[in-house]
């Protein structure tokens, strides 16, 4: 019996002191949240982080582990973070065509990627967390 292969990813939803959303725009899916696959010998909290730093060119800290979306077809698990800026610069990167911050509402109507607004949404209301949705 063959073993499955499982995606295990991380991303986060990092918000500014001007309660601004960090967004980057991917080539594939437009405006999103930074995040990725999670590497062999790594951690949840340390794959969002070197995510954003790679797509965004930012460093952050994670301030709240908010939930798990389950891709149950497709065998993928995204977990998701809250995270505040603490240094580095907005960048760009082969994975992220702009890099902004956005009021939350402008953000809200920028990602349109499957559940990918639902998934930000969740993130910023505390008395849904943790949560787990199977989709």
């Amino acid at each position: 019996m063959p073993h499955p292969k499982h995606i295990v990813s991380a991303a986060a939803v990092v918000i500014n002191d001007l309660n601004e959303i960090l967004l980057i725009k991917g080539p594939r899916r437009g405006w999103e949240m930074p995040g990725g696959q999670v590497e062999v010998g790594e951690s949840l909290r340390s794959a969002a982080i070197r995510e954003t730093k790679e797509e965004a060119g930012i460093d952050i800290e994670i301030t709240r582990f908010c939930g798990v979306f389950q891709n149950v077809e497709e065998s993928i698990v995204n977990t998701l973070f809250l995270a505040k800026p603490i240094g580095g610069q907005l960048t760009v990167s082969k994975e992220s065509l702009e890099t902004k911050y956005f009021p939350v509402e402008e953000a809200l109507r920028l990602v349109t990627w499957k559940n990918f607004r639902q998934r930000i949404e969740y993130c910023l209301k505390p008395e849904m967390q943790p949560f787990y949705i199977e989709f």
